[in-house]
């Protein structure tokens, strides 16, 4: 590769790093390579997260609590938790204190998740199942997913979070208040696990750009926000 060439390709790249410049509601905000990265972390979270609760789904469904299965869904409980918790760090919410209270929701699970796993001498997924009062701390995990869901319909209206966002809900205090039969949980969690792998599967090929958002929304709710403090 001759001079000219590398000096060709060292332009583009440079210019491909450039912040892009896009007209806002409340003015011109930019895009830049951290905000791209930022999004690409977001949804390699909602990934692993699927895979997590596809294979668990899946195994559960198949063989059912073994011995072997109620170990791997521990494993495959924590990761799916870790990476939600990824993808709540890196989403885009324009109202701060919904995006908080998701955030708040996830700890909540988790540390409602640890206690109950330390607490039973039977299996995480075990224990769950048996004890569905579990659900009234654990859940709050399984809410601030459902408020990704949620964000995800209102924003892009796709069909599987529009599904997702009831049918969470719905096998969880259906399970919580034991009316559900056994048929009827497994169907809905079947459903769960199959819109959750397609949800994930779109975003991986979604523009960048939509899922940043109007930044100049940002921008404005941050000044009226100092604007009020300096008032009071």
């Amino acid at each position: 590769m001759g001079y000219g060439a590398k000096a060709m390709n060292a332009q583009t790249v440079s210019q491909s790093i450039e912040p892009v410049v896009y007209q806002g509601q409340f003015g011109e905000f930019t895009i830049t390579p951290t905000d791209r990265q930022g999004v690409l972390i977001y949804r390699a979270g909602l990934m692993v997260a699927a895979l997590c609760f596809a294979i668990g789904s899946t195994l559960v469904l198949w063989q059912g609590a073994t011995p072997f299965v109620s170990v791997v869904l521990t494993v495959l409980y924590s990761g799916f938790m870790l990476a939600l918790a990824v993808s709540l760090l890196t989403i885009h919410i324009y109202l701060a204190p919904l995006h908080r209270a998701l955030q708040g929701f996830w700890l909540i699970g988790a540390v409602s998740s640890v206690i109950v796993g330390h607490g039973s001498p039977e299996p995480f997924a075990l224990t769950v199942y048996h004890h569905p009062a579990t659900i009234l701390g654990i859940g709050f995990g399984f809410a601030a997913l459902t408020g990704i869901f949620f964000k995800e319909a209102f924003c892009f209206d796709r069909l599987e979070t529009k599904l997702l966002t009831p049918l969470v809900p719905t096998l969880l205090l259906g399970h919580l208040l034991g009316i559900l039969p056994v048929v009827a949980e497994r169907g809905l969690l079947a459903a769960w696990a199959v819109l959750f792998m397609v949800f994930a599967l779109r975003k991986a090929f979604q523009a960048i750009p939509p899922d940043i958002g109007d930044k100049s929304v940002f921008a404005y709710l941050k000044q009226q926000k100092q604007d009020n403090h300096k008032f009071n």
